[in-house]
Formats: C-alpha cells, sequence, structure tokens
C-alpha cells in the first residue's frame, strides 16, 4: 500500500472549528488516520506494515484542500485565455484540489456531448479533481431550460446562467421545479438585469466623481428576493453565486431562518477590496458585480464569520490583455484568482477578522457539503485532498509568474503573506513550491 506520512502540521479543522499541532498518514488516497502530537511512529508503521515516505511540515499549516465553486475555464472557444491546464496547474499552485467550472463558455455547456467533451479534457489535463456545472437555459438565453436528467447523468454538479440572470420568471419557475423533482442544485447570480445593465461600478460618489454608470446595491436584493421567493414556492435547492452588499443579508438571513435549502457565497475580491481601488480607472478591478463600498466589505466579511455566507470562491475569470487594455466602460470584468485566492484571503487572518478555521470552514468544507462530496475534512477515511502552506511567509506578487495563461489580477505587485508549500490530491502530491 503507498503511504505518506505528513508530520509537525498545524491541522486547521473546520468541522471541530480548531488548530491543533499533529500528523496526517495518508493511505490509498485517503486519510488513514489522524494523529496526536505524540504519536510514536516506529509502533505505529509496524502494526500498519507500512514504510511511508515521511515529510516534515515544519510546524506550518496543513488544512483541506479549497473547493473553488465558480471557475471559468476558456475549453472551448477561448482557450487562448486559459486551458484546462493552465487552470489545473494555477489550481495546484493555489491549493485548491477541486474546480467547480462554469458553463459561460463559447459555445456554453448545455448538452450531454459537451459536458463529455469537458469532463475528458479536464481528466487529461488537470491535476485536480474537475467537476463541471451545466447551463440552466439552452445558450444561457433564459428562453428554454435545458435537459438536466441528462446532463447530470453526465456528470453535471448544479446548473446555472452565470451572470445571464434568467429575466423571464415563469422560464426560471419551471427549471427550479424540475430541478426540485431530480434534487439538483440551482445556483443564481441574484442581480435585477434591468437596473444593472451597463453598469460598470456600483453607484455613489465615487462613481459620479469618475462618471462612470453605476449600479445600486439594492439591484442585488431584488434578484435575491426574486430568486428566494420562487425557491418559496418550489421547494428547489438554490446556491446564490456571489452576495456582495450588506443590503441583500436581510433576506438571506430570512431565507435560513424560514428553513428554505438557500445557501450563499461570496467572492474573494469582495473580501479584500472596495469600489476606491477602482482609482484611476484600473480595468483589473472591474469585476461582476462590481466592488462595493467599505462599509459593504465589512458587513460581507462579518457574515462570513458568522456563517451567514456559506461559501467563499475565487470565481476566477481569465481575460486578455486586449479585452483589458480598454476604456473602463468598455473593459471585459473578471479577474484570475486561483492562484491568488489563499494568499488574499490571509489577509484576513492577519488583520484579524477571520480565524483559519473559518476560512476554511468557507473555502473547503461547506462547498464540498453543498455539492455532496466527502471532501473539506480533516478526518479519517476523507479524501486525501490536502494544502501545506506557510501562513506567514511575506512575497510581493508579480503577475507574470502566475501560471495561468491570462494575467488580469487587481493583487499585481501587492504585498501578500502566505505561500503554499504543497498540495495532494487523493494522495498524489501535485505541487510543491
Amino acid at each position: 500500500m503507498t503511504a505518506t506520512l505528513i508530520k509537525n502540521a498545524q491541522l486547521i479543522d473546520p468541522e471541530a472549528d480548531t488548530v491543533t499541532f499533529g500528523h496526517i498518514l495518508i493511505q490509498d488516497g485517503k486519510i488513514a488516520e489522524v494523529l496526536a502530537e505524540n504519536i510514536e511512529f516506529e509502533g505505529l508503521f509496524r502494526a500498519r506494515n507500512i514504510d511511508p515516505e515521511i515529510i516534515n511540515a515544519g510546524g506550518k499549516h496543513l488544512a483541506p484542500g479549497i473547493v473553488d465553486i465558480g471557475v471559468k475555464v476558456g475549453e472551448p472557444g477561448e482557450r487562448h485565455k486559459e486551458s484546462y491546464g493552465t487552470a489545473g496547474q494555477a489550481a495546484a499552485a493555489g491549493g485548491v484540489t477541486t474546480m467547480v467550472t462554469r458553463p459561460d463558455t463559447t459555445p456554453c455547456i448545455d448538452t450531454p456531448e459537451a459536458l463529455e467533451f469537458i469532463r475528458r479534457r479536464a481528466n487529461e489535463a488537470a491535476p485536480v479533481h474537475v467537476l463541471p456545472m451545466a447551463a440552466l437555459t439552452k445558450g444561457r438565453d433564459g428562453k428554454e431550460m435545458t435537459e438536466f436528467g441528462f446532463l447530470m447523468d453526465a456528470g453535471a454538479v448544479a446548473f446555472t446562467d452565470c451572470d445571464n440572470v434568467v429575466r423571464d420568471t415563469k422560464v426560471l419557475t419551471r427549471a427550479m421545479s424540475y430541478a426540485k423533482s431530480l434534487d439538483a442544485l440551482v445556483m443564481g447570480h441574484p442581480q435585477e438585469p434591468t437596473l444593472s445593465k451597463g453598469a460598470a461600478v456600483s453607484s455613489g460618489k465615487f462613481a459620479t466623481l469618475r462618471g462612470l454608470p453605476g449600479v445600486s446595491p439594492m439591484a442585488e436584493r431584488m434578484g435575491l428576493d426574486r430568486d428566494i421567493a420562487l425557491v418559496e414556492m418550489t421547494g428547489a435547492r438554490y446556491h446564490a453565486d456571489q452576495i456582495t452588499a450588506a443590503r441583500a443579508l436581510p433576506s438571506l438571513e430570512r431565507a435560513k431562518k424560514n428553513g428554505f435549502d438557500v445557501t450563499a457565497g461570496t467572492s474573494m475580491h469582495h473580501l479584500t477590496l472596495n469600489e476606491l481601488d477602482v482609482a484611476d480607472y484600473r480595468t483589473f478591478f472591474k469585476v461582476k458585480p462590481p466592488l462595493r463600498s467599505e462599509d459593504d466589505r465589512q458587513a460581507i466579511v462579518a457574515a462570513v464569520r458568522d456563517g451567514l455566507i456559506d461559501i467563499i470562491g475565487s470565481f476566477h475569470t481569465p481575460q486578455d490583455e486586449e479585452s483589458k487594455r480598454l476604456p473602463y466602460e468598455e473593459a471585459a470584468s473578471g479577474a484570475v484568482g486561483l492562484e491568488t485566492m489563499l494568499p488574499v484571503l490571509l489577509r484576513l487572518y492577519h488583520s484579524g477578522e477571520l480565524e483559519l478555521p473559518t476560512l476554511f470552514r468557507a473555502l473547503s468544507l461547506n462547498p464540498a457539503k453543498r455539492l455532496g462530496l466527502p471532501a473539506g475534512r480533516l478526518a479519517q477515511g476523507a479524501p486525501a485532498d490536502l494544502v501545506l502552506f506557510d501562513a506567514d511567509k511575506p512575497f510581493v506578487l508579480d503577475r507574470f509568474k502566475l501560471k495561468s495563461k491570462s494575467k488580469n489580477t487587481p493583487f499585481d505587485s501587492a504585498r501578500l503573506q502566505g505561500k503554499v508549500l504543497g498540495t495532494w490530491v487523493s494522495g498524489n502530491r501535485v505541487f510543491k513550491a
């Protein structure tokens, strides 16, 4: 039997909400045992009849690998922006062991044949797990729902039209009712599409001073209210991809208190940046939804801390230089984040805003639970999907050293603290710093 021992690590357990010193024994792709600090290794090895590879973590942090929901990969149609090979390498370097990919490709993933192509390409090229989502409606045009049953048989883990919000409420109601009958997960993008059309930033004083078209954060709340009303009507399982505005939080809280099967995510960018970071029209800071006020950012961090927001994602969206080097209004939205997410979010740990178990509850445990995966835990029998990192290692980010094909990160030249040292997927080491 193949075996690896990672010893002398600070073990981050998001289930137990603890950080303890100990060791992890890996056998045949799974966590065989979580060992206490004072274990006698020789006796353990004899009892199990193993001679494992031994890796000394040197007191660094070991956590469940990140499950990143909402990753954009350019295949098919935009392979020049990102391939499964480069996305997988970036994920491994960032401690992401499972990528849950979006269907907003060209063409979009709305048939079993397209989904099968994606799964085959991912298995060939990516060193990490890849779980594809499928489109909610054909062509993501909001008119006719896709064949959920066939797509689930082909491996779809959820259904979403991404930022193409379904305008026809009757179509969305039918889709949610069908999803309920199949116990399928629907992922929505909470926005009122008419209000948010053409917006480049959040409305307010900054938008006015910069002369940029803005959208009120109320558009997010209005979109979420509609979706929650349809959840109440249909009983569907629903996940809001990004909650970024404080005004949307009361609606989310009421939905959870009412017992609806609703979860919510947010992005690394909305937790660590605000609208003022756009500064003099810096298009690498243009994301969707747009960056919010500092009050909104703090409210979203508190919602993650309290468990109201369940999941944090990178919302990795590669864009080439040509689509970003444009006037702010015309520039494409999105930023890469697979490789930068962990060090960026460690800002919240170093500032005292989030503890490490809380952070990995939102990065690993909760997304795995929402998708019905056994990952996201440091427990006997769980998959050996792990990330070892030095939370205190300082560095200056150079975007040209990122493994993604596209380099559109708002954190270029930023001083960050936290380096991934190793990533394991099913017990196999796929990244070593």
